[in-house]
């Protein structure tokens, strides 16, 4: 039997945290710094998890999916930029206004070690397990938006509580 949607959000959700959890590691102990494309990715991520864990446990479970997958749309544009950057040399979103602002939003002014850009979008190529972190990302930014689209129009009554 299928999971049911409440299920398939906590899923969501602790996917999310855990791929913070990832992208904290690779800063703080493998030294790669995020920019600004992938603390746009990190806001996305968060939003999913954060929206999808309130879902599950508040049982507004189409509106939580709604902005969950509204999200995931977002991280999918932030994702798909950022492979496009990578793609085309010459390109940078390095120290540009995007960096200024989101370093200046209060999240990355109170949580630096979370928030604050401080890589190069191009230079994001190491590899983990042979694809690069950005296309690690746009995986899952994939994944998730699948999911939150099946929560979306599964007919409730074929889910198991």
């Amino acid at each position: 039997m299928l999971p049911s949607n409440r299920q398939i959000l906590f899923a969501i959700s602790s996917i999310c945290f855990a791929l913070i959890a990832v992208a904290l590691y690779l800063q703080h102990i493998q030294q790669m710094l995020p920019c600004p494309l992938c603390v746009i990715q990190r806001y996305m991520f968060l939003a999913i998890g954060i929206a999808s864990l309130v879902a599950a446990i508040s049982g507004k479970v189409r509106e939580g999916t709604i902005l969950a997958l509204l999200a995931a749309l977002g991280g999918l544009w932030a994702v798909g930029k950022h492979l496009w950057v990578i793609a085309h040399p010459g390109f940078s979103c390095g120290i540009d206004p995007m960096e200024t602002i989101l370093n200046k939003i209060p999240t990355a002014e109170y949580l630096p070690w979370l928030f604050r850009a401080d890589g190069l979008c191009e230079g994001a190529t190491d590899s983990l397990l042979g694809l690069a972190i950005p296309q690690w990302s746009a995986v899952w930014f994939v994944v998730l938006t699948v999911l939150l689209a099946f929560v979306l129009i599964r007919k409730p009554g074929k889910q198991v509580r």
